[in-house]
C-alpha cells in the first residue's frame, strides 16, 4: 500500500449541475439546500464523502464501512451488526468487549478506505458471563477523519424551478386520472468544495499515498459518473491539490481566491461556457507562500475558461505565474 501520508495537503474542487438537485433537504421535502440570506446553493460534506464512497466502492471494489447491507429478509444492517462482519472467523464467538474492539478495528482499518479516510465511529457490544448471567458491554471505536471537507457553496446565486409532473400511474384504485409529482430543480449551480488533508492523524488510520490518490480519482470520476436521475449532468470543472513541505502548515481557505466573473446575472447563468474564473487573488496567495509549497496537482475540464490580470490563460500558465512545481493529475 506504500507509507502513510507524512505531508499536509489542502484541496479545491469545482463541479456543476444543470437542471438537477445536487443535495436534497429531506427535513425540506427534498428541495435543494439553499442559504435563504444570500441565495447561495450548499451541499453537504456528507453528500460528497458519498459520491467518494459509492465511486470507490462500485468502480474500485474497494470496501467501504458506510454502505447499505441487507440480511436476512430485507432487513439492514445497523452500525454494530456491520462491525462485526469485520471480526476475524475464530472469534465470532462474542469476547471481551477490549478485545472485541481491538478486532474489529484492525480488520476495519485494513480493509476499508472510507474509514481511513474520513474516520469513523463505531458502536461496539459485548456479552460476556458474569457469575452466571450474561452482562452486556458497551463501547465505540472513534477515529478522527484525515480528510475532512467544508460545506460546498455555489459561486454565485441560484435560482429554484418548481417542476410539476404527471406521474405514469392511477391516483388510486378505480380513479380516472393519474397521480402529479412535483420537485424542484437547480437550472445550474457551480459549486466550490474546500478541503484538508491532515498528516498528523493519518497514521492513526493508516492513511496512505495510495489512498488519497484513489480519493482525487473518486471526486472527479464519481462525480462524473453519479448517474441519477437527480444527479445527472454533474460534469467536474477543476480539482487542484497544494501539497506543503512545511510540517503543520497550510495557508488555509484557498478555493475563496478563486472568482466566478460573468457579464450575465447570477441567477440567469446556464452553462460553464457563460462565466470566467478569475485565479488573481488565489495565484497571489500561491506566490506569498510559495516557499513553504512542496508541489501542486491539479486537473482541469476543457471547457473552463481561467483569467489571470485580465488575460485568459490555461492553468498550467496561472501556476507557472506563481513559481511552484506542478504537475496534471492523472487517472
Amino acid at each position: 500500500m506504500g507509507d502513510y501520508v507524512k505531508n499536509r495537503s489542502e484541496i479545491v474542487f469545482l463541479y456543476d449541475v444543470k437542471d438537477a438537485n445536487p443535495n436534497g433537504d429531506p427535513l425540506d421535502e427534498n428541495r435543494p439546500r439553499i442559504d435563504e440570506e444570500t441565495g447561495i446553493n450548499l451541499v453537504t460534506d456528507v453528500r460528497l464523502k458519498r459520491t467518494i464512497r459509492d465511486y470507490l466502492h462500485n468502480f474500485k471494489d474497494e470496501e467501504i464501512f458506510v454502505r447499505e447491507i441487507e440480511y436476512g429478509d430485507g432487513y439492514i444492517q445497523d452500525a454494530k451488526l456491520r462491525a462485526e462482519d469485520f471480526l476475524p472467523p475464530d472469534t465470532r464467538i462474542p469476547a471481551g468487549l477490549n478485545e472485541k474492539k481491538k478486532a474489529i478495528d484492525e480488520g476495519v482499518l485494513n480493509a476499508c478506505i472510507d474509514v481511513r479516510l474520513f474516520g469513523a465511529t463505531i458502536p461496539i457490544s459485548s456479552t460476556k458471563s458474569a457469575k452466571g448471567a450474561d452482562e452486556e458491554k458497551k463501547g465505540s471505536i472513534t477515529h478522527t477523519g484525515p480528510v475532512q471537507f467544508k460545506i460546498g457553496r455555489s459561486m454565485h446565486k441560484v435560482h429554484v424551478k418548481h417542476f410539476r409532473g404527471t406521474g405514469a400511474f392511477a391516483s388510486g384504485k378505480g380513479a380516472t386520472q393519474k397521480t402529479f409529482r412535483e420537485e424542484d430543480f437547480l437550472p445550474y449551480s457551480l459549486i466550490n468544495f474546500y478541503g484538508i488533508i491532515n498528516e498528523n492523524v493519518a497514521p492513526e488510520t493508516r492513511l496512505t499515498e495510495h489512498d488519497v490518490s484513489a480519493l482525487m480519482d473518486a471526486m472527479w470520476n464519481g462525480t462524473k459518473n453519479l448517474i441519477s436521475r437527480s444527479k445527472a449532468g454533474q460534469v467536474p470543472r477543476l480539482l487542484v491539490k497544494v501539497n506543503y513541505g512545511t510540517r503543520n502548515y497550510h495557508i488555509g481557505d484557498l478555493n475563496s481566491g478563486i472568482k466566478l466573473v460573468s457579464e450575465l446575472e447570477d441567477e440567469v447563468i446556464r452553462d460553464i461556457s457563460e462565466i470566467q474564473l478569475d485565479v488573481d487573488e488565489f495565484i497571489a496567495t500561491l506566490l506569498q507562500h510559495k516557499e513553504t509549497i512542496e508541489s501542486i496537482q491539479h486537473k482541469v475540464d476543457p471547457k473552463v475558461r481561467l483569467r489571470y490580470k485580465g488575460a485568459e490563460m490555461t492553468f498550467e500558465e496561472c501556476l507557472d505565474k506563481a513559481g511552484v512545481a506542478h504537475s496534471a493529475l492523472s487517472f
